[in-house]
Formats: structure tokens, sequence, C-alpha cells
């Protein structure tokens, strides 16, 4: 598969919950995740995220997130890999499923895209 997600939340269980969910539509997606900090409590950590990164087998990913400093954390992540990285501001479980769904049908990245738009935060 071209294309892999990477969800982040500060909460481990939200993401590997999310991550649990799509693999239900999507079983050909890879989806890797970084949730919580290393000693179990709630945050994101850039190491972390860039571990997501480097454990997905996609080489072009799709990362959504749950609130701003993971947004932040993931943007630094984003500095620092040689994967192509397309961050979304956009409602994290809704999108990160919809993403996956379509990209399990081969939608191409710019009608993915397209539908993701109507799920932005403003």
């Amino acid at each position: 598969m071209e294309y892999g997600i990477v969800i982040v939340s500060h909460v481990a269980e939200i993401a590997q919950g999310v991550q649990r969910l799509i693999k239900q539509v999507a079983q050909d997606v890879p989806v890797t995740t970084a949730g919580g900090l290393a000693n179990g409590e709630v945050g994101t950590e850039m190491q972390r995220i860039m571990q997501a990164f480097d454990d997905n087998e996609a080489d072009k990913l799709l990362a959504f997130y749950d609130l701003g400093s993971a947004k932040m954390n993931l943007e630094m992540a984003m500095e620092m890999t040689a994967k192509e990285v397309k961050l979304y501001d956009t409602a994290l479980v809704e999108s990160a499923y919809s993403a996956a769904a379509l990209l399990q049908v081969n939608t191409k990245i710019d009608d993915v895209e397209e539908q993701l738009q109507d799920l932005k935060i403003k």
C-alpha cells in the first residue's frame, strides 16, 4: 500500500481504539499509533511519533491528531523524517476512518483529501 495512516493522541487507548476501528474497514492500510507518554501518562512525545512514522511500512503517511500540542509534536517529527507526511486538521476518528476506508478501495489521494475537507476543524 502506497499510503499509511498515523494516529497521534494524548491517550494511548484513544490512539489504539481508532486503530482498531480502522482495521475493521481497511485491513490493508498500514496504521501506526503514538499515544500517551512513555510512562503511561497523558501527553504526546515527538520520539513516539517518530517511532510511529518508522514503524509504518508506507512511505507516504496521512497523520491525524487529537489536540493542539499533538500537532506541534507532529510538525517537529515531520521535519525529521524522510517520509512524506500530510497533516490533517480534521476530526480525528471520523477523518482517519474515512481516509482509511477510501484508501482501502484505492481511491486517489486527491479524492481522499476532498472528502476530508468537510471534517476540517476550524
